[in-house]
């Protein structure tokens, strides 16, 4: 026969307290001082999470395409795109928040920001060939800018190529070379990215 006193004591202990999601990437944590999450601390780990989803449909599809994803997260991301309606975009992001919390946010946010960071460089190398390009093609002093900046170029080859670039501006002609001479320039400025990044690979 039990006990009231055990009826009591078994009533009485504590249940434990649910675990608390990071607000910024929805993983979990435990839960401060036993206490559950407030209902301001659920509300911010859901804005929190559809703001990552927001991003994720903000990149394109190449980039999307380099994430690792759940498949119905990749195709709640993609359908997104198809989406038009103002309310209906918005119900749609709330679903996506509700997806990312079964997903890895961490890792998610990660991957994030390592793609958007190397598109970031990538248009900035894009940036800098073009304003060399234009310098070339405008200052006469700039190949020897350029050189000296960038001792193993091909100063014949550079020569040639902005002499006809010229040219061709001046007839009015398709800009084949001034293309030619951003596509090299642009390889050229690549290289040392290239060289920097296997040596920290192989670090």
């Amino acid at each position: 026969m039990t006990n009231n006193n055990d009826r009591r004591s078994k009533a009485e202990r504590p249940t434990p307290a649910a675990p608390l999601r990071n607000a910024s990437t929805g993983a979990s944590e435990p839960a401060s001082d036993g206490e559950p999450p407030s209902k301001s601390e659920r509300k911010r780990q859901m804005h929190a999470l559809q703001a990552l989803g927001e991003q994720l449909v903000a990149l394109s599809g190449e980039q999307l395409a380099r994430l690792d994803l759940p498949d119905d997260l990749r195709e709640a991301v993609e359908f997104a795109h198809r989406v038009t309606g103002r309310e209906a975009r918005r119900r749609h992001l709330q679903y996506l928040g509700k997806l990312m919390r079964s997903a890895d946010g961490d890792s998610i946010r990660t991957s994030l920001e390592r793609v958007t960071g190397e598109s970031r460089s990538a248009v900035s190398l894009m940036h800098k060939a073009e304003m060399w390009r234009n310098r070339l093609l405008d200052d006469d002093q700039a190949l020897t800018a350029f050189v000296t900046d960038h001792p193993d170029a091909e100063v014949q080859w550079l020569r040639n190529a902005i002499r006809a670039a010229r040219r061709e501006r001046e007839l009015q002609q398709a800009p084949k070379h001034a293309r030619e001479l951003y596509r090299r320039l642009h390889q050229h400025l690549e290289q040392p990215l290239r060289t920097r990044a296997e040596s920290t690979d192989e670090g």
